[in-house]
């Protein structure tokens, strides 16, 4: 039978002894120490197992006793590892004792947090949350305004947020060493790997400041890490330390996601990852007890942990803020302060009533009109009708019959279909739209206000429909999403996001769109609502359930995201300047008299990177082709292995983490590279380790001693070189020779 000990081998290991003098033993895991060759230490017998001579995966127990003897951490090196990372991070950290960069919004999030003030963020909350915990347990109180970068702290405790940041930003070397030592057994190419991001001045800058970025960067390597630690104990299915790597990945994985949706790359590579391993096991009998671990794991066990993290924002941040007009007026109704908290009103719509339309798109905006007009040659020279952010006596519409102003008899609800005329309540004058183009869409129809004391034309006449509704459903305040369909043109009441020049107020155009599709530009739900001859109910009965928030909250921050477009003369980061250094961000200071910071790669380490990259593909291609065409690796069989398999992984995570971003269309910004480069800066050193061992194969040791460590020393001098990059620089621009970065500046792109 295939496995058993002593077929076709000319060594005979200790546990083939102990199965040919049936005396059974097993693999416990733990570390061994090879047998000297005059003399074996005896091992204590166990119990017997069906996997004694073979695991699960069908390897052999000579072959589990070779993983198991590298199964140890040195601890040495990774406390040193850990010491200078701490150091390099908290240098200066108090420095400048001003606001830099987008402290501006983490930070300010972070006050919101402490002040239970809701907001609205295009990422999910766990990264400001775990701000705001660190500010309040190091004594900030939540009151300083985080304005504009330049602010001066003064007396406020910011060190503490600056802090919680630096010290998960330190986490990561030693998650990297640990990393690369497990993926290639090999203790110096694990502390080479650490030396390029203790010594990249980009990963510093970005771990000493109020930023969400060494906080996803830190679950992300934790994920990466106990992926790593799982694969390697899937020669102890379902022992102690198999369920805690498992269940760490797990939550390592809700975690990234909880500080952006970037985590969603870290999820496909342990899904992937996790995919291949299933299929490496799909002739074990077990193999339905795996399948359910790793859905517990990896997909119930973060998608409660993600979902307690949207909990526990929404009982924290029960209070009106900054946030409140991105959200509908159903969220809007269960936070402490806003005009809906508490209140009553009827709950349908009738004729005879008075009320506010609001936009769902975000920041769409309350139906709005006003006294003045459209300028000359803009449309009709009528008034104007707009979208207004702001809560206000203007947004205050009255609804009425379409050839009637009789409301004495018994208020009649509005159902879908119903054909209504909205009047302005302050000018009174009718919601109107006619043949005359947009101001700024063109392709749409003006929206304006006609008539005198409520009279009008047939273009004033508007259908209600209710979105998922059938004829005769009535409208329900808050939670019936409307559409008003304008009756002589057949186009539909739209929010279109622009802003309108100085004589628009700078508000938000309304226009009457003829493409019919539903969005939320074209949708709207009745906010206010007053009508005296109908019975008030408690908005609290329509106050929406946990899982409709959480579903809105992500509706918002995904329509958010693909808003973030680059606005005019604004600088936007094209993917391609990543990996090659092109250009950094400046974090503060502009001129000879500030205090100057700017996050940009040490690029010596960026730049052996990208060569890495191409070096790996060249390898691997190589390695394929000599496997198909029969050759015999010989003595570079585990330089194959650590590069085939280690350094797969890596790339993949790079790959991952990096091409998605040549699909958004969002603005990029030059730190979103940061991640990714993490798996490059693994996977150099993965590959030149290979080439070490190749090296050492052919041409001795020495060489691919020097080869392999001279890494490390050209990372310190290029992070001596350009270290004020990171800790700050005064006097002198580069340009000047006097300048402590003259000559330095490589590339013209850079601005420092």
């Amino acid at each position: 039978m295939e496995g058993r000990c002593g077929e076709g081998s000319h060594t005979q290991s200790p546990s083939c002894a102990a199965v040919r003098s049936r005396k059974p033993c097993m693999d416990t895991g733990k570390h061994r120490e090879k047998a000297s060759s005059k003399k074996t230490e005896p091992r204590r017998a166990t119990r017997p197992s069906s996997s004694d001579t073979r695991g699960l995966n069908g390897t052999s127990t000579e072959k589990r006793l070779r993983y198991s003897d590298c199964d140890y951490t040195p601890l040495c090196p990774l406390l040193s590892v850990a010491a200078l990372s701490l150091c390099t991070r908290f240098y200066r950290i108090t420095e400048p004792p001003h606001v830099c960069w987008d402290e501006t919004h983490f930070g300010k999030m972070g006050s919101y947090y402490i002040n239970r003030t809701f907001f609205f963020d295009v990422h999910p909350p766990l990264g400001k949350m775990l701000i705001g915990l660190a500010g309040y347990l190091t004594g900030y109180d939540g009151t300083f305004p985080f304005i504009k970068p330049g602010d001066k702290y003064e007396h406020h405790n910011y060190w503490g947020m600056r802090g919680f940041c630096a010290v998960l930003g330190s986490c990561l070397p030693p998650f990297a060493f640990l990393v690369v030592l497990e993926l290639s057994h090999s203790t110096p190419a694990a502390l080479i790997t650490a030396s390029l991001l203790i010594f990249d001045t980009g990963y510093i800058t970005l771990s000493q400041y109020i930023l969400l970025d060494p906080i996803l960067m830190f679950f992300i390597m934790g994920a990466v890490l106990s992926m790593v630690k799982f694969n390697h104990q899937r020669l102890r299915p379902f022992s102690w330390s198999w369920w805690l790597w498992l269940l760490l990945t797990g939550v390592n994985l809700s975690g990234s996601l909880g500080v952006k949706f970037v985590g969603l790359f870290n999820i496909l590579l342990v899904g992937i990852n996790t995919a291949w391993d299933l299929w490496r096991l799909l002739g074990d009998l077990h193999l339905s007890l795996h399948l359910i671990a790793r859905m517990f794991g990896l997909i119930m066990l973060p998608l409660f942990l993600y979902t307690t993290i949207f909990a526990v924002h929404f009982v924290i941040l029960n209070r009106s803020g900054p946030g409140d007009g991105f959200f509908s007026s159903a969220f809007q109704s269960r936070l402490i302060g806003n005009n809906l908290h508490n209140a009553t009103m009827p709950e349908y719509l009738a004729y005879g009533s008075i009320i506010t339309l609001k936009n769902l798109r975000i920041a769409g905006g309350y139906l709005h009109s006003h006294w003045h007009l459209y300028p000359e040659g803009v449309g009709a020279h009528q008034q104007q009708v707009t979208a207004y952010l702001h809560k206000d006596y203007n947004n205050l519409w009255l609804v009425k019959r379409p050839n009637s102003d009789d409301f004495t008899w018994n208020p009649e609800l509005i159902r879908h279909g119903d054909i209504i005329r909205l009047e302005h309540k302050e000018t009174t004058r009718n919601l109107h739209s006619h043949l005359h183009e947009a101001p700024l869409t063109k392709k749409h129809l003006q929206v304006t206000g006609y008539g005198i004391n409520g009279t009008g034309d047939p273009n004033d006449l508007w259908q209600v429909e209710v979105c998922g509704g059938k004829k005769g459903d009535p409208v329900k305040v808050l939670r019936s999403k409307v559409r008003l369909l304008h009756r002589s043109t057949g186009c539909v009441l739209y929010s279109s996001g622009k802003t309108l020049p100085k004589w628009g107020w700078e508000q938000v155009e309304v226009t009457c769109s003829p493409y019919l599709k539903e969005t939320p530009n074209s949708q709207w739900n009745i906010e206010d609502h007053v009508n005296p001859k109908l019975p008030n109910i408690s908005l609290h009965v329509l106050k929406p359930s946990f899982l409709e928030i959480l579903l809105e909250s992500h509706i918002v921050m995904i329509r958010g995201n693909s808003g973030l477009k680059p606005k005019d003369n604004e600088i936007n980061s094209k993917p391609w300047h990543w990996p090659i250094n092109y250009q950094g961000l400046r974090f503060s200071g502009v001129n000879e008299t500030e205090y100057r910071v700017y996050l940009l790669g040490n690029p010596v380490i960026w730049w052996l990177n990208l060569f890495s990259l191409g070096l790996f593909v060249v390898m691997v291609s190589l390695c394929c082709v000599a496997l198909q065409r029969g050759a015999k690796l010989g003595g570079t069989k585990k330089g194959k292995q650590v590069l085939m398999e280690g350094g797969g992984l890596l790339f993949l995570g790079w790959l991952l983490h990096y091409l998605p971003f040549y699909t958004m269309g969002r603005i990029l910004y030059y730190h979103h590279y940061f991640p990714a480069m993490l798996f490059s800066s693994m996977l150099t050193v993965m590959a030149h380790s290979t080439v070490s061992v190749c090296l050492w194969k052919l041409q001795g040791y020495v060489l691919a001693f020097i080869h392999l460590l001279a890494m490390g020393p050209f990372s310190m001098c290029s992070f001596y070189l350009f270290h004020p990059l990171s800790y700050g620089m005064n006097g002198p621009l580069a340009h000047d020779p006097t300048s402590s970065m003259a000559g330095l500046r490589w590339l013209d792109s850079w601005e420092f």
